[in-house]
């Protein structure tokens, strides 16, 4: 008979996608949608199938292993993959519309709000008869604060007071999948700021920017996974240089777009088989997000 602990825990995985599902809709707005560069290059921002077929990828082996399938021992490696997915897609519109001269730091944001919070509200309230019938009052206690702190996008500060993401207690929280929903608002709610701060620098200067950034943020992942392993796994700051990678190649899309041939067929095959050896091969045990998440994160932005 499955223990309740792991009948939580599954739950919470089965609950857990919306969030990478519900995340992008500025993306599906991108295809067949060409830009009118004024001062810089920018590479046409179009829709790409096989990118909806990788977050599949991405998504599939967090659930089978939030669900206790040990051969996908490193399924949380998924979150990684999807932030630099999300990273490229969103950036790209930002610094498309930006460059034309259409962007509304307004419209973005209230796409956003319009896109995440029915979603959000939903699985919040979906939760609740779950969390109600498994767990005990007061487990039901710190349930209800984490709907508070999912609503507001600081649910990964918090889970970072109450418990590791890999702890016997993260088991009966729910609502634990949110976190990476609240690094990305919060990534999102400041970086297309930046992005109109520093528009009128050079596209290569812009790049080398980002690329400072991306830096600082892997330092401080490293840093963190050696001294306060929790922060660093739940924090924007150690998380923000995983997007910024995605960030990089959109800004950058012109340059590599070009590659074509056996080169682009070498680079994904590459960096498909990075993204499936993490998967398979890391565990709980490992450092992270460390040096180690160089291998799904590089390998995401190969393919």
């Amino acid at each position: 008979m499955t223990d309740l602990p792991t009948t939580a825990r599954r739950t919470a995985g089965l609950l857990m996608p919306f969030d990478f599902f519900t995340q992008d809709e500025e993306a599906t707005r991108a295809n067949g949608r060409g830009s009118v560069a004024c001062m810089r290059p920018v590479a046409r921002t179009r829709y790409r199938p096989e990118i909806d077929g990788f977050r599949a990828l991405a998504v599939i082996p967090v659930i089978f292993f939030h669900a206790g399938f040990d051969i996908f021992s490193g399924g949380f490696v998924g979150v990684d993959i999807f932030f630099v997915i999300s990273g490229y897609l969103i950036t790209g519109i930002i610094y498309e519309e930006i460059t034309d001269g259409t962007f509304s730091i307004v419209r973005f944001y209230e796409r956003r709000v319009r896109r995440i919070l029915p979603a959000l509200i939903f699985v919040s309230v979906a939760c609740i008869p779950v969390a109600w019938l498994w767990i005990m009052p007061r487990e039901f206690k710190d349930f209800a604060q984490s709907l508070v702190a999912v609503n507001l996008f600081v649910s990964n500060v918090l889970f970072w007071r109450e418990s590791g993401y890999f702890s016997p207690a993260a088991e009966l929280m729910p609502l634990l999948h949110t976190w990476s929903l609240a690094v990305e608002e919060q990534f999102y709610l400041l970086f297309p700021l930046f992005l109109l701060l520093f528009r009128n620098l050079g596209q290569k200067a812009l790049i080398l920017l980002l690329v400072l950034m991306a830096a600082l943020s892997f330092g401080a992942a490293e840093w963190s996974s050696m001294t306060s392993r929790d922060a660093g796994f739940y924090f924007l700051t150690t998380r923000a240089w995983e997007l910024g990678i995605g960030a990089i190649l959109a800004v950058s899309a012109d340059a590599w777009a070009r590659a074509e041939g056996r080169m682009a067929h070498v680079g994904s095959a590459l960096g498909l088989g990075m993204v499936v050896y993490a998967i398979f091969t890391f565990d709980e045990s490992l450092r992270f997000p460390s040096v180690w998440a160089l291998i799904p994160v590089l390998g995401a932005a190969f393919v």
